[in-house]
């Protein structure tokens, strides 16, 4: 990783092309074709203009889910007319109450996952926080497929965000680099980096209402990311699929997708 591929933001802390990265048969992913962030909330205007004029942005994957994107309202980059905003949540949306409206302003803001229950089956239990990362998959691989969708068909650069911008974004991000043959190093290696950026990560999140409950108390170290974690995402997908490829075409992957995220991210 070099400090040129960090793309240093006013309004976000977690931003970097994924350009560069070296494949298994010796080539490299493009610049400015995918990138990936923490929450986009806070871009100021010199930001949206970097993203759109100097790295070519046309889409935005936002892995956020339904109430999230309600609490936030609406971000600077829905406002820009080149750029397509998609959402795309990782987790179910069905029963989800997204009137903010109606929510006191003393009220205790409650988001998805802190409902949700703690077993993630047999297979996934003991594999720790990449545990949660095959629970996005089970639960909404039709997200993951249409966010790898929108990247492959994009004219210009996407970006994948979500709040952090390291683990559902590290998840789809993952899947569409092992997809074009990006090395397993590679791949771990870029998980790992938001680790460098946490404090600041947390400072943003922290000083949002949506997210400030949630991260009270919350001591930083546990949510750091780290390179085991994506490896055993990995290990996963490889036992049972052969490969995150696998994993793809057995939810409605095809040659020609893969071809059209090969040309799109490599050539």
């Amino acid at each position: 990783m070099t400090a040129s591929r960090w793309i240093d933001l006013d309004g976000a802390a977690n931003a970097r092309d994924l350009g560069g990265l070296p494949t298994a048969d010796g080539r490299v992913t493009q610049h400015d074709r995918l990138i990936r962030s923490d929450n986009l909330q806070g871009l100021s205007a010199a930001d949206v203009r970097a993203l759109v004029d100097k790295h070519g942005v046309r889409t935005v994957a936002d892995l956020r889910t339904e109430v999230e994107v309600a609490l936030e309202g609406p971000g600077p980059m829905t406002h820009e007319a080149l750029v397509a905003v998609r959402n795309f949540s990782l987790f179910p949306e069905s029963g989800q109450n997204t009137d903010v409206a109606a929510l006191d302003d003393d009220a205790p803001v409650v988001l998805p996952w802190q409902n949700r229950g703690t077993d993630l089956g047999e297979d996934a239990s003991h594999r720790g926080a990449s545990g949660i990362y095959l629970r996005y998959l089970d639960d909404r691989a039709d997200s993951v497929i249409a966010a790898l969708r929108l990247i492959a068909g994009t004219d210009g650069a996407t970006i994948v965000h979500c709040a952090a911008g390291k683990d559902r974004t590290g998840v789809v991000v993952a899947l569409a680099l092992a997809e074009v043959g990006v090395s397993r190093e590679a791949i771990v290696e870029d998980y790992g980096l938001s680790a460098d950026r946490i404090e600041a990560i947390f400072a943003r999140l922290r000083a949002s209402r949506t997210y400030a409950d949630d991260l009270a108390g919350e001591p930083i170290d546990r949510h750091r990311p780290r390179t085991v974690t994506m490896e055993r995402l990995l290990d996963a997908l490889d036992e049972s699929y052969g490969g995150a490829p696998g994993w793809l075409r057995a939810h409605g992957w095809t040659d020609d997708d893969a071809a059209a995220l090969r040309k799109h991210l490599l050539e």
